[in-house]
């Protein structure tokens, strides 16, 4: 049989992460990574063309590869994904969803409210770590996602994200403007940039370490703290109760229900 080269697709409200994994011997690499923009309006043609010109300027061939899992928070793009799919790798892909094996007890008291990206980080961090776990993952919106000692995906916590909050306040407050989320030179703000900065690095940081404590006092204070997402690792850095930073933290639970599924299958 041959090793399969699977591409995992995460859709997410702002960005879309893809991975290619290479398997050799049963055991798998992240060989490509890229992240382009979300957009609803997008054609499967037009991603068609996104993806190949993706493929051909790492020199790799889109008839490479064999699989292909989605998960996404954007109901109305997965029909255009699974087109995508089909036009590109002759198949449609396997969607995270019902029907998909995870091998995790979802404690929610409505598993179908959770997204699918969280159940995906959930199940990479217990995998990867063990348990029990929080996932801090800032995103669109800054979730966190805890998991028991036993594997179970118990719940969590929902908070604005930091470029929501960031643009709320632009949009209602007419004297301030847009900065780069960036460590500032001090704390005390001594410019208007300064200042934004300032309560943006830092304040997101607080916000992290406080819900980190008050969830340990429920989860136990022996829960580890795994962060992804595009600002993880700037966060991390200011965070006391950020313990490793996993940037592919999606892709590699993407791939570990890919191969739980095929494996199951």
């Amino acid at each position: 049989m041959n090793e399969p080269v699977l591409l995992v697709i995460d859709v997410g409200n702002t960005n879309v992460a893809l991975g290619v994994y290479d398997y050799q011997n049963g055991e798998s690499a992240l060989s490509h990574h890229w992240r382009v923009s979300t957009h609803r309006e997008q054609t499967s043609d037009e991603l068609v063309i996104t993806l190949s010109s993706l493929f051909a300027t790492e020199g790799r061939k889109t008839n490479e590869i064999t699989d292909v899992i989605l998960s996404s928070v954007v109901p109305p793009v997965v029909p255009i994904w699974e087109r995508v799919s089909t036009k590109l790798f002759g198949n449609p892909p396997s969607i995270v969803g019902p029907g998909i094996r995870t091998g995790m007890p979802v404690r929610y008291e409505n598993p179908h409210e959770v997204g699918a990206d969280r159940i995906v980080n959930a199940v990479a961090a217990f995998e990867l770590y063990g348990g029990p776990i929080i996932v801090v993952d800032f995103g669109t919106a800054t979730t966190f996602d805890c998991i028991s000692h036993l594997g179970e995906y118990l719940g969590g916590v929902i908070c604005p994200g930091i470029h929501i909050s960031m643009e709320a306040l632009f949009e209602r407050a007419s004297k301030l403007h847009r900065v780069e989320i960036a460590r500032p030179k001090s704390v005390i703000g001594r410019t208007t940039t300064g200042a934004l900065q300032s309560g943006l690095l830092y304040g997101y940081a607080g916000l992290v370490d406080s819900m980190i404590e008050r969830i340990r006092g429920e989860l136990g204070a022996d829960a580890k703290v795994i962060a992804t997402g595009g600002l993880a690792r700037l966060i991390a850095e200011e965070s006391e109760g950020i313990g490793q930073v996993a940037p592919f933290l999606t892709l590699d639970g993407l791939r570990i229900l890919f191969e739980k599924n095929r494996s199951e299958g």
